[in-house]
Parts: structure tokens; C-alpha cells; sequence
């Protein structure tokens, strides 16, 4: 693949656009300054830069990105800044999608993708797949608001119970809790409903994904789709 089509693939501009990066001094192929944006390369195993930063070929973009309170998940944000202001614009060129919601004061593992059978896998309610969230409750957790969440509770304008699939006490104010369902702020309703009141919520898991340790707030990390594990430099 020629150098030009390469960024052009990987989200940096126009195929003009790319050339004029590469003319202009601002593009290194495998550690060495790039001067011939015709210049052919395997793509699967090249490495390049751009104004600076490493990059690597990839066909499709998976990324963790560990979410600060006060941001939306959307592209066209009504009150809070957007969750795609802390990625690289060369990812948001690829079109990349954030793989289901958190709310706006929610923190903690967001998925983020350009592959909507990826987003599509991760996100739909049909596929029960499981998320689990650190809770801290304003009042302390008694053993049976622990009992009703497990058992299900019936969320304020539904017939049909919710039950969490898993749930402990990390200490006297804080849950772990595992739901698999999608519903619209479904574990501050499910607290709720069973007696208490969430203050904070925190998303550690999304399936097999886990939100790394060492990522900090707001910062966003490469992560492997068939391994669920952050990728490798």
C-alpha cells in the first residue's frame, strides 16, 4: 500500500491532504523521515509517525477509554463537553462510535468502535451482556436491599422485575453490581427501587473487557477484540 493511501486508512485526511503531510516533513516510515508519499509499504507490519506520535496499522479501531465524570456520550452534546474531545482526531475521521452510553456523571470502562458488528455485539439489549458497575449508595447497604437486587426489583412504570445477575458489598456504602440489561439509567433505578440511593457509579467491566488499572481518568488505550485485553506496544 502506498504511504498516502496508508494515512489516508488510518484517518488522517484527504489523500491530498495525506501527501501534503509526508512533503511537508511531518511523517516517518519505520523510525526513518518519509520524503515519497508513493512509497510502497506492508502495511501490516510498518510503523509510522505522525507530527510525532507512533502509530500502527489497524483495519478496525477498538479503544477503552476510561471516562470522566461530566461528559456525554455523544457526538453532539447538549450541556456537558463530548467523550470523543479526548480522543485523537484521527480516530474520530474513522467514524468511530461509542459502544453503548454512560451517563453524564458516570465514570469508569467505555468501549469505543468503528465496527458496527463490534458495537452492535456489545451493545443490543438481545445479547445479555454483562457490565458491572461499583456502586456507592448514600446510605449504607443492608443485607436486604443485597436480597432484592439479586431476587429483582420492579423499576418505577414496569411490570416486570430486574434482577442483577451478581452483587457484593465492598464495604458498608459500596456494591459491585452485575446487570446483563441495557434499560435507561437501570442501576440508579434499581438501587433506588430496592431502598437506597446511588451517589456515584463507576463501570469497571463491559463482558470480557476490564477496565485497566494504570489508565487514568479521561486518558484512552488500544484494546484487542478477540482477547478483550489492552494491546501490546
Amino acid at each position: 500500500m502506498k504511504l498516502e493511501r496508508l494515512l489516508q486508512s488510518q484517518g488522517f485526511g484527504s489523500r491530498r491532504e495525506c501527501r501534503a503531510r509526508v512533503l511537508a516533513g511531518r511523517v516517518t516510515l519505520d523510525g526513518e523521515p518519509a520524503d515519497d508519499p508513493d512509497v510502497e509499504c506492508d502495511e501490516r507490519s510498518c510503523r509510522f509517525s505522525v507530527d510525532g506520535e507512533d502509530w500502527r496499522y489497524r483495519e478496525r479501531v477498538y479503544v477503552a477509554l476510561n471516562k470522566p465524570a461530566g461528559y456525554e456520550c455523544s457526538h453532539r452534546p447538549q450541556f456537558h463537553p463530548s467523550v470523543f474531545s479526548l480522543l485523537p482526531t484521527a480516530l474520530l475521521l474513522r467514524g468511530v462510535q461509542a459502544v453503548g452510553r454512560l451517563d453524564e456523571d458516570t465514570t469508569g470502562l467505555l468501549l469505543l468502535s468503528d465496527d458496527g458488528q463490534f458495537i452492535h455485539a456489545y451493545s443490543s439489549g438481545k445479547r445479555q451482556v454483562p457490565k458491572v458497575y461499583e456502586v456507592t449508595a448514600k446510605h449504607a447497604v443492608s443485607d436486604e436491599q443485597i436480597a432484592a437486587l439479586l431476587a429483582g426489583v420492579v423499576l418505577r412504570d414496569e411490570a416486570i422485575s430486574v434482577a442483577a445477575t451478581a452483587c457484593e458489598r465492598l464495604d458498608e456504602r459500596r456494591l459491585r453490581l452485575t446487570v446483563t440489561e441495557g434499560k435507561y439509567h437501570l442501576v440508579k433505578r434499581m438501587v433506588a427501587a430496592s431502598g437506597n440511593r446511588v451517589e456515584a457509579l463507576h463501570r469497571v467491566a463491559v463482558g470480557g473487557f476490564v477496565l485497566p488499572e494504570a489508565l487514568a481518568s479521561g486518558q484512552w488505550v488500544w484494546v484487542d477484540a478477540t482477547t478483550c485485553a489492552p494491546e501490546l506496544p
